[in-house]
């Protein structure tokens, strides 16, 4: 359980790293909201990673961090990202799921417990991306409607 927790903590901090490349690239081309949205979204990642370093630390176990590799750094368009962090968002309920079914072979229960947090969080999390991409659908080619969703997700964190 130790190391698919620690595999784990690697995945949090590739989504992080992920979504942190994703906002440079939106800030490079001046959509400054969709740039906060998904840096609210690396910090975000990042606490869920250290909320499973801090559980294997409180449950006695070993944090062995991992080598992760560098993400994108071009997007074709604020549409291709969002498809891509659904997308990102969906394998990761995969692996929060399957490290749930390795909780329950091994009658983990504390881990369990901790894991149906991320397991709802993971639910909250691809509707999110889910409602922003089927946004970006409509939108299509209309320049002032993209402007007024990054005007839109410009206002994320600041009553979180």
């Amino acid at each position: 359980m130790q190391d698919a927790v620690n595999e784990q903590i690697k995945h949090e901090f590739i989504s992080a790293y992920l979504y942190l490349s994703m906002s440079a690239f939106c800030g490079s081309i001046n959509l400054p909201g969709f740039a906060k949205w998904l840096r609210v979204q690396w910090a975000e990642e990042q606490s869920h990673a250290m909320r499973l370093f801090d559980y294997l630390y409180v449950r006695g176990g070993r944090v062995v961090l991992q080598a992760i590799d560098r993400p994108p750094a071009e997007f074709k368009s604020p549409f291709d990202i969002f498809q891509q962090v659904l997308t990102h968002e969906q394998k990761v309920t995969s692996l929060i799921n399957k490290l749930y079914d390795l909780a329950l072979k091994e009658n983990d229960y504390a881990a369990q417990v901790e894991l149906q947090w991320f397991i709802k969080e993971q639910v909250e999390e691809e509707k999110n991306a889910t409602d922003i991409v089927e946004q970006l659908r409509m939108i299509g080619d209309n320049t002032s409607a993209l402007m007024m969703l990054d005007r839109q997700l410009s206002v994320r964190g600041a009553a979180e």
